[in-house]
């Protein structure tokens, strides 16, 4: 198997990848926050992050994953003011702030289902380690990286050599009130909030006593804690979106090394945006689109998943519903490959195989890795059991659930062999415009009908 190469955003070049510890790899993925249904922008992180636990272990390493649930802390903007996002949810929808991230919560693990998203090894909450967030700052204190204000506790960035590496940005260009709001208690207007203190005339739904006072965490201090908590520092690998370069990583890193004296994680991966129609997504512009608008209009998430895998992570990647029904074309042209393979699993392809894990091995090129697939299903050397079993090794990667398309899996239902009967009957009368609407009355059942030299075929959608 070719060696494993990634792009580290630190060193920002494509290296071998080696682990800290032979043949483990512990790995932290900035996870949810759960104030709102995520979007498919959010998702294709957590694609991209299922993609690389799956190629880790294809190259046969023992993968710890961690995917942190943010429930409380985040506030409105990078500037440690304005409300926090989950006490804005709060008042939109009537419900305690417990109700808001449990449910959004509930939601997302359903998508993650849906789109056949593996499940970390362990999803730590927010609120679940306070004691460990306030024991982090309590050393950042001793160390003499934190200082008290008015409204909470902040970590002072000119005492940390280096702050701000992992966008290239030097400490003295990062100017007031381009990248934080002026705040004159800030000894420097990089410096970011610890712990924030609640209001004396308010009480909080999510607020926790502390040696500073009552209040709750900021944001980045919650990542410091709980990737320590479960993986220890430093760790291997830190994943997120293109978005936490200029402020949320180097945030969390400067936490790490200031309390601890070493890094947090050695390589630092990042995932660029979904546009939707070549422009930015969000709520504002009525375009910031879920999973569940993906099924209203009559996809399965799976088909968003190869979508995602057609583009490199690193790329930015734009979406229309154009795009997503090509995609889901595609998908069902597969699914249809493997219908017709029938039920026998033979041997790998092994020059298959290294070409699929090859394109993978490069910095996780999804693209050509499904190039690869397509290549295999067009070779009429191979028998159409090793055919079969090299498309569903390959799919222990893509995480398309090739498998449930595997003809014996699934009987067809009387209902759908009673509208395949009428339809022939349609076509032996040439009546074309009752074959062709007994077509969509199965598609719309959930299985697609093929025209073939042998009669008709069916087969389900997935």
């Amino acid at each position: 198997m070719n060696t494993l190469k990634l792009t580290n955003t630190l060193t920002r070049s494509k290296d071998e990848f080696t682990p800290i510890n032979q043949g483990k790899v512990s790995l932290y993925c900035c996870g949810p926050t759960v104030y709102q249904i995520p979007t498919i922008g959010n998702f294709r992180a957590f694609i991209f992050d299922d993609v690389l636990r799956r190629v880790l272990e294809m190259n046969g390493y023992e993968v710890r994953m961690v995917m942190n649930i943010t429930d409380v802390g985040h506030l409105t903007d990078d500037a440690d003011a304005g409300e926090d996002k989950m006490i804005v949810a709060m008042k939109k929808e009537g419900k305690s702030a417990w109700e808001i991230a449990e449910a959004y919560t509930k939601i997302f693990l359903e998508h993650m289902k849906k789109l056949n998203i593996l499940d970390p090894h362990v999803m730590p909450r927010a609120t679940d380690h306070i004691p460990q967030q306030i024991a982090l700052i309590q050393d950042l204190e001793k160390n003499g990286y934190a200082y008290k204000t008015s409204d909470g506790v902040y970590f002072d960035t000119t005492k940390l050599e280096g702050y701000g590496k992992l966008d290239g940005q030097k400490q003295d260009e990062k100017q007031e009130g381009s990248r934080v709001a002026i705040n004159s208690e800030k000894r420097s207007p990089s410096d970011f909030a610890l712990w924030k203190l609640s209001p004396q005339d308010t009480k909080r739904d999510m607020e926790w006593e502390s040696p500073w006072g009552t209040g709750f965490p900021g944001w980045h201090i919650e990542c410091s804690a709980m990737s320590e908590e479960y993986l220890d520092t430093p760790f291997d690998i830190h994943t997120g979106g293109i978005d936490h370069i200029p402020v949320h990583h180097p945030n969390e890193m400067a936490q790490t090394e200031g309390a601890r004296g070493h890094e947090l994680s050695k390589w630092w991966l990042h995932n660029d945006f979904i546009q939707v129609n070549g422009g930015k997504m969000s709520k504002s512009l009525g375009n910031a689109f879920t999973i569940n608008d993906v099924e209203e209009h009559g996809y399965g998430p799976i088909a968003y998943r190869y979508f995602c895998l057609t583009a490199h992570y690193r790329s930015p990647l734009n979406f229309t519903w154009e795009a997503l029904e090509a995609a889901s074309n595609a998908l069902h042209n597969l699914q249809g490959v493997i219908w017709n393979l029938g039920a026998d699993i033979g041997a790998l392809s092994e020059p298959d195989i290294e070409k699929f894990t090859s394109a993978l091995n490069d910095d996780l090129n999804t693209a050509s890795a499904l190039a690869a697939l397509w290549d295999l299903t067009k070779d009429q050397s191979l028998s159409k059991p090793d055919k079969l079993a090299t498309i569903l090794e390959m799919d222990k990667v893509l995480g398309l659930n090739l498998k449930a398309s595997i003809a014996e899996e699934k009987s067809i239902p009387e209902e759908i062999k009673k509208l395949l009967n009428n339809r022939q009957n349609a076509r032996e009368a040439k009546d074309w415009e009752a074959t062709d609407r007994i077509r969509d009355e199965i598609k719309a059942a959930g299985y697609i009908v093929e025209d073939t030299p042998g009669g008709q075929k069916v087969r389900p959608i997935r």
